[in-house]
């Protein structure tokens, strides 16, 4: 199992911690153990297909979309992204952005962008803590301020800044927008619904997103006297995802050769064939198949963690 050190941004709207990335330039590299100093590139072959952040928003970040992997590869020879936010935390009516309200066509967007005006036709939410929101490659949007955010997202730092409401960045000049380029990336179809539904649940999986980059799966488990929380057979997700309680229940997980656990409250155990680390909120383990079943072992003020994998 692999922790990494965090990779602290600091910008005009507050921080972000990438505890795990793959991202030229932005490179993980291991904290502790044998390996510490290895970076993720001389873990994993190829471009790792995942980057976690935990975003602390102070002020509203920028409206902005993501090309798709198409348009990506097209402009500038890597992937798009498509991600996910887990409100950890929120101020009192924190807000965030996703979507569109009205529909406009790609000469609207244009305009009212020109004239201040694109705010106001884009769907804005207020959240709380637990809410999920999946955002696929083209659609708008953008965190408020007073809102602590995890983030899964495909490895790629492509983002084309619509508005940022006309502010200065941190060298005192206004930041570029990319008003033409986003024009192509986004989705101009209005959704009846951009908040990502989900039936919370104690101590048992709950599969927040499934997309084609990465599947995210929920657990909130309780202090229990009993065990543990069980993942995995003899290939690590191609068994079976079991709470060892006297009710005996288990839930199928997808294959993958990886899995990466992201802690959001509480602390616990993280326990393998070969290896065991703690887990505490704002950190993410990388877990390799070949180290076998997972098991998580809650402390005494319980465990709340997310699960993703490709």
């Amino acid at each position: 199992m692999y922790k990494f050190k965090p990779i602290l941004k600091t910008l005009v709207w507050g921080t972000e911690s990438w505890v795990l990335s793959g991202v030229p330039g932005s490179e993980s590299v291991v904290a502790e153990g044998p390996e510490a100093g290895k970076m993720i590139t001389e873990l994993y072959p190829g471009t790792f297909p995942l980057l976690i952040k935990f975003i602390d928003a102070r002020r509203d970040l920028s409206i902005q979309v993501h090309p798709d992997n198409e348009l990506a590869a097209k402009r500038h020879g890597c992937s798009g992204k498509s991600e996910m936010w887990y409100v950890i935390g929120a101020e009192p009516g924190a807000k965030l952005i996703s979507g569109l309200k009205e529909a406009i066509t790609p000469d609207d967007y244009v305009r009212l962008v020109e004239e201040n005006r694109i705010t106001e036709v884009l769907a804005e939410h207020t959240v709380a803590p637990g809410d999920v929101f999946f955002l696929p490659s083209g659609r708008i949007h953008a965190i408020g301020g007073g809102c602590f955010l995890a983030e899964v997202q495909q490895t790629s730092d492509i983002t084309y800044r619509i508005y940022d409401y006309n502010r200065p960045g941190l060298d005192g000049k206004p930041r570029q927008l990319h008003t033409q380029e986003a024009k192509d990336a986004i989705d101009y179809q209005v959704y009846p619904e951009y908040r990502t539904p989900y039936e919370p649940k104690q101590d048992a999986p709950v599969e927040l997103v499934r997309c084609p980059y990465f599947t995210t799966t929920l657990y909130d488990l309780s202090p229990a006297a009993d065990g543990v929380f069980q993942t995995g057979g003899p290939e690590l997700f191609s068994g079976q995802v079991c709470r060892k309680t006297n009710s005996g229940s288990a839930f199928p997980s997808a294959a993958s050769d990886f899995l990466i656990v992201i802690g959001l409250a509480g602390s616990g155990v993280i326990r393998t064939e070969k290896d065991e680390t703690t887990l505490t909120p704002g950190e993410a383990v990388l877990i390799p198949a070949s180290d076998g079943p997972v098991s998580f072992e809650p402390g005494p003020d319980g465990l709340r963690l997310m699960t993703t994998h490709p």
